[in-house]
C-alpha cells in the first residue's frame, strides 16, 4: 500500500481540482450571463480556451522538458488560483475575458506537464490502474460538480462557487508541494530560450513521429475516432431537444446517467488493469465508444438515447485510461511536454474544424442524418484500430504486470 502513497496523493490534488473546474464552470456561465444578458458572451469563454492552447502550445512544450515538472505544476495552480479569486470582485467583461486568457494560457501546460510527472512518479505496471482511478475521479466530478453547483447557486450565489475553485487550484499545489521531486537533475539545465530552441524542438518532435510509426499510427487512429465523438457531443442538446421532443430535464437525467457510466466503467477498469491487455483497453475501448455514438444518435426514445449515452461513458473510461498509459509507456519521458503540447495543439486544431463542418452540415442537411455518418466514420476508425491491435504487436503492448506474470 506504501508504494501507493504518492499517487493516490496526486490523485487526490488533481481530483479536488476538477471538482472546483465543473463548479466553477456552471457558475460562471451564470455570472457571465447575469453580468452582460447575452448568450454570445457565454460563448465566448468557450472560444477562450481553445484560441489559448493554439498560442500557448507552439511553445509551451520546450518549457517543460526544461524544466522541474512538479514546481512548475505548483506554480501553474498558485497562478490559476490566484487570477480565478480575482473573477467576483471583476465587473468589465473584457478584464474577465483577459483573466480567463491568462488562466487558459498557464492551464495549457499543466497536462504535459503532469504526464510526465506521472510517467516518472508512477511504476509502469502500476499506470494503467492508476489511470483509470483518475479517469473515475475525473467522471465523479463530472457528476458531482454540478449538483453542487446549482445547490450552491441556489442557496448562495455564483461568487462562492468561483472561489471554490481559486481554492481548490490552491489545494492542488499544496497537495503537489507534498509529493516527491523526481527530477532533480532537471534543477540546474536552464537552456535559454530561442526561435532556434523552438525549431529543434518541432524536429526532435517530427524525428519521433517518423521512428515511431507504430505509436503515430496508433495515435491518430485513437485521436480521429475520439475528436469525431468530441465533434457529436456539440450537437448532442440540439438533438435531444429536436429530434427526440426531450425536455431540459430529460438533458440533465441524460448527461448525469452518462457520468454514472463513466464512473462505473472507470471503476470497472480500475479492478480488472491488471487481467485485461492494455491493446483491449485501447482498440475494444474506443471501438465501442463510437458504437456508443451511433446507437445514441440513431435512437427514438428516452430510454434507447439513455442506455446509448450510459454505455458510450463505461466504455471511454477504457479508452481514456489505455490511452493515457499508452502514452505514458511509450513517449520518451524526456520528450513529453513537447510531444504533449503538439498532440494538444493538433487536437484543438483537429477538433474546431470537425465541429464547425459538423454544425454547418447539420444546418443544411437532416441532423440525424448528418449526426449518424459522422458517428458511423468514427466507428470505423475505431474499427481500424481495434484490427492493427489484436493480431500484431503482442510485445509491443507487455506491460511490467505481465512480464513478472503478476
Amino acid at each position: 500500500m506504501t508504494s501507493w502513497k504518492y499517487p493516490a496523493l496526486l490523485i487526490a490534488g488533481i481530483g479536488i481540482s476538477n471538482l472546483g473546474n465543473w463548479i466553477y464552470l456552471i457558475a460562471l456561465n451564470l455570472s457571465i450571463l447575469h453580468l452582460t444578458g447575452s448568450a454570445a458572451a457565454v460563448a465566448g469563454i468557450y472560444v477562450i480556451r481553445p484560441i489559448a492552447t493554439l498560442i500557448t502550445n507552439t511553445w509551451s512544450g520546450s518549457v517543460i522538458d526544461r524544466v522541474n515538472k512538479r514546481k512548475l505544476m505548483i506554480l501553474i495552480d498558485v497562478l490559476r488560483g490566484l487570477f480565478v479569486l480575482l473573477l467576483p470582485i471583476i465587473m468589465e467583461l473584457w478584464i474577465i475575458y483577459f483573466i480567463l486568457f491568462v488562466v487558459n494560457v498557464v492551464g495549457a501546460f499543466f497536462g504535459p506537464s503532469s504526464s510526465a510527472y506521472i510517467t516518472k512518479l508512477v511504476p509502469k505496471e502500476k499506470r494503467k490502474r492508476f489511470n483509470s482511478i483518475m479517469s473515475m475521479t475525473s467522471s465523479g466530478a463530472f457528476v458531482l460538480g454540478p449538483a453542487i453547483a446549482g445547490f450552491l447557486i441556489m442557496f448562495v450565489g455564483t461568487e462562492l462557487c468561483i472561489l471554490i475553485n481559486g481554492m481548490t487550484f490552491l489545494v492542488c499545489a499544496l497537495v503537489i508541494y507534498f509529493l516527491p521531486n523526481v527530477e532533480k537533475d532537471n534543477d540546474h539545465v536552464r537552456e535559454p530560450m530561442r526561435f532556434q530552441t523552438l525549431l529543434h524542438d518541432w524536429k526532435v518532435v517530427t524525428m519521433f513521429a517518423i521512428k515511431a510509426k507504430f505509436f503515430i499510427r496508433v495515435y491518430l487512429l485513437f485521436q480521429i475516432a475520439m475528436l469525431i465523438g468530441f465533434a457529436l457531443d456539440s450537437q448532442e442538446v440540439t438533438f435531444i431537444k429536436k429530434v427526440l421532443i426531450l425536455s431540459n430535464q430529460d438533458y440533465g437525467l441524460i448527461v448525469s446517467l452518462t457520468g454514472v457510466g463513466a464512473i462505473t466503467g472507470a471503476f470497472v477498469s480500475s479492478l480488472v488493469a491488471r487481467r485485461v491487455p492494455l491493446k483491449l483497453y485501447i482498440g475494444g475501448g474506443v471501438l465501442l465508444t463510437s458504437i456508443g455514438y451511433t446507437f445514441f444518435y440513431t435512437s427514438s426514445t428516452f430510454l434507447s438515447a439513455t442506455l446509448s449515452f450510459v454505455f458510450l461513458g463505461f466504455f471511454m473510461a477504457f479508452a481514456n485510461a489505455g490511452y493515457a498509459t499508452y502514452f505514458q509507456n511509450h513517449v520518451p519521458v524526456q520528450l513529453m511536454g513537447r510531444f504533449g503540447s503538439v498532440a494538444d495543439m493538433f487536437q484543438g486544431i483537429v477538433q474546431i474544424g470537425l465541429t464547425l463542418i459538423l454544425g454547418f452540415l447539420s444546418e443544411i442537411l437532416s441532423l440525424q442524418l448528418v449526426c449518424i455518418i459522422f458517428s458511423v466514420i468514427s466507428a470505423l476508425f475505431g474499427f481500424a484500430l481495434f484490427m492493427i491491435l489484436m493480431p500484431t504487436k503482442a510485445t509491443y503492448f507487455m506491460e511490467e504486470s505481465e512480464e513478472l506474470n503478476r
